[in-house]
């Protein structure tokens, strides 16, 4: 299948390797179909394309690079919808909010989207989690780039 995407251009996607949300997603209801577009190899960052909607691609990533903490019980109505269990558990993702300054980057770690990914299901759910936020910060010790210090400078 090829989808127009007004970030990356004509995309070919393999239909069996779309990402589909029956209910869509709070706020789109009417996405059902997205495309699963890795940022780079090994990175914990992807794209969620719209397939209908060029305009429309998340930013997604897997929170337990930046919050090993991170933690939740899926409902057993969540895990019977999806076909999830022991031998087949979700890949998490949460979707990604950037802003001018990368450093500010925050995740929403109150709905995380659920994704089995054998079947290529998912579900963004909302949890009632008063410790996590919608604008969790990813990097909330800031950008730590090694740069070199010029000569005579300290």
């Amino acid at each position: 299948m090829l989808i127009q995407s007004t970030r990356f251009g004509q995309v070919e996607i393999i239909d069996s390797e779309l990402i589909r949300f029956p209910q869509g997603i709070p706020g789109f209801t009417n996405e059902h179909l997205f495309a699963f577009l890795p940022y780079q190899q090994d990175s914990p960052f992807a794209f969620l394309q719209s397939v209908t909607d060029p305009d429309l691609t998340f930013v997604i990533v897997e929170p337990f690079t930046f919050f090993q903490d991170y933690s939740f019980a899926l409902e057993a109505e969540v895990l019977l919808e999806l076909g999830l269990s022991n031998d087949n558990p979700p890949r998490i993702f949460n979707i990604v909010r950037i802003p001018e300054k990368i450093e500010e980057m925050t995740a929403n770690l109150i709905a995380p989207i659920i994704i089995n990914w054998k079947t290529r299901l998912a579900k963004q759910i909302v949890l009632e989690k008063p410790l996590y936020t919608v604008r969790h910060r990813l990097f909330p010790q800031g950008l730590s780039i090694d740069r070199p210090v010029a000569k005579g400078a300290e």
